[in-house]
């Protein structure tokens, strides 16, 4: 899929999800620490697989998607940083509207590579597409999400319920 962008910052390279970022991918979503506040247990690696898969996927429905982000100096796998459309069942609805969403291997966390990324994100999905509204679901316990949101322009709007607890649901607007 040529035409998923490449983006670079400082300390950052992204690219288009692949197969060879599997086995790091999956690792991270079988770390406990990454799951507590994501999908809530480990995944399998059949689920890790199939996430990649939409991972990639999304971009030729939506015009938009999740990059596999890695460390210029080292290359090593950081994680994930993006949007995606996931219909989720909560209300107010947000279907249509670009979800944010980043999530690092637990190596990375605190080193400031979640707001870099995150920056360079919000960067291109307001200079390179028609949407000018993107949201994001947060764990009200995930503090550091919480701030990185809120750096990133986030604005809390509504507290929906999602898998079985209150959630938070922020949004913010594209910078002319």
């Amino acid at each position: 899929m040529s035409d998923v962008p490449c983006l670079e910052t400082e300390r950052l390279l992204f690219q288009a999800p692949c197969r060879e970022d599997f086995e790091e991918f999956a690792a991270m979503w079988a770390d406990p620490d990454v799951a507590r506040y994501t999908c809530g247990t480990p995944e399998t690696p059949q689920a890790a697989w199939g996430r990649l898969l939409r991972y990639r996927g999304v971009w030729g429905v939506m015009g938009f998607g999740f990059w596999s982000v890695r460390d210029k100096q080292t290359g090593r796998f950081v994680g994930t940083i993006g949007f995606h459309d996931a219909h989720r069942d909560v209300t107010p609805s947000v279907m249509g509207v670009p979800e944010a969403g980043w999530v690092l291997a637990s190596w990375c966390h605190g080193k400031g590579f979640a707001t870099e990324g995150v920056s360079a994100a919000c960067r291109w999905l307001d200079t390179h597409t028609p949407y000018r509204r993107s949201v994001c679901l947060v764990s009200p316990r995930n503090t550091p999400s919480i701030r990185i949101a809120e750096k990133h322009g986030f604005v809390l709007f509504a507290k929906p319920f999602f898998m079985g607890e209150e959630t938070l649901l922020f949004e913010r607007y594209a910078t002319e």
